[in-house]
């Protein structure tokens, strides 16, 4: 099953939660409680599989600021791949269980894989945002 999951399967993934996702998008209580669970989850994971992961977090900072109205210079379906990706990852209702080592996260790395890539011009704006914004900051 491993060998079948690959790019077209995970971006089948991501597509088929954003309805999920939305309604997640208009309730900032749910993304807290999403963005929370997603926490937990990514400090229980081995290092080596967390290394992967290393850009969930600004994934989850893009989708904080979008949902706070600070960022918004991205388009919602955007923010919604990103929160389909995380509640993939969440809700454990994966189609390789994590219960099989290393092997079973396997999907988890590539739907978060396919997710930076649909949409990396857009986590890269964002990350420029971000230093300016810092930036500016620093000025004051």
């Amino acid at each position: 099953m491993a060998e079948q999951f690959d790019f077209d399967s995970a971006k089948q993934v991501i597509d088929n939660g954003l309805e999920e996702a939305k309604s997640f998008l208009s309730d900032p209580e749910k993304i807290d409680g999403l963005l929370d669970s997603l926490k937990v989850q990514m400090a229980g994971l081995p290092d080596t599989v967390a290394g992967a992961l290393s850009n969930v977090p600004l994934m989850a900072a893009m989708v904080k600021s979008y949902v706070t109205k600070e960022y918004t210079e991205v388009s919602p379906k955007v923010v919604a791949s990103l929160v389909a990706a995380f509640l993939y990852l969440v809700k454990r209702k994966d189609l390789i269980s994590d219960d099989i080592p290393l092997l079973g996260l396997v999907d988890d790395l590539a739907v978060v894989t396919a997710a930076l890539k649909i949409n990396e011009p857009e986590l890269e704006a964002f990350k420029n945002w971000q230093a300016q914004k810092s930036a500016g900051n620093e000025t004051l």
